[in-house]
């Protein structure tokens, strides 16, 4: 456990975590899409270019695995959480080529102690995450559970 774990104190309203980079690689947008999304446009060059994606993309749900992983690398495996509720948002704005380079940030918007397990706090962040060009290609709101400082040690 480092010196500089988040707790649930240290996540301010404001604060920001910078996600990514992370590279879309072609094998990755097939192998994902053939386990779990086998459409045409994620399966292959040619069955993107047929599509109004115009290119082999990645699925929406394998953007958000590549989304989840910046958001790990970037300050959850560091973190006392707990896991969350749930999603609010899942916006899909563009689509994720192979090739194209993520990154983003995650930005806390609220924070509140569970009325319930006051030794853990519900923080609401707002995920952005764009392409190498500068466009927004998913958005996401949701809340996750955090361990008090205070708490640490002790059982949920």
């Amino acid at each position: 456990m480092s010196a500089d774990r988040l707790y649930y104190e240290d996540l301010d309203v404001g604060r920001v975590f910078e996600l990514g980079p992370k590279q879309v690689v072609a094998e990755e947008v097939i192998a994902f899409a053939t386990e779990f999304d086998p459409q045409p446009m994620h399966l292959s060059e040619e069955g993107g270019k047929a599509s109004i994606l115009g290119a082999l993309s990645a699925s929406g749900w394998h953007t958000s695995s590549m989304f989840m992983r910046m958001m790990i690398d970037a300050y959850l495996l560091n973190s006392a959480s707990e896991g969350s509720p749930g999603i609010d948002v899942m916006e899909w704005k563009r689509p994720v080529h192979a090739g194209d380079t993520l990154s983003g940030r995650s930005t806390v918007l609220s924070a509140r102690p569970m009325r319930s397990r006051p030794h853990i706090g519900i923080v609401k962040f707002r995920h952005e995450v764009e392409n190498q060009r500068g466009e927004m290609v998913l958005v996401s709101e949701n809340s996750i559970m955090f361990r008090s400082r205070a708490a640490e040690g002790q059982a949920a």
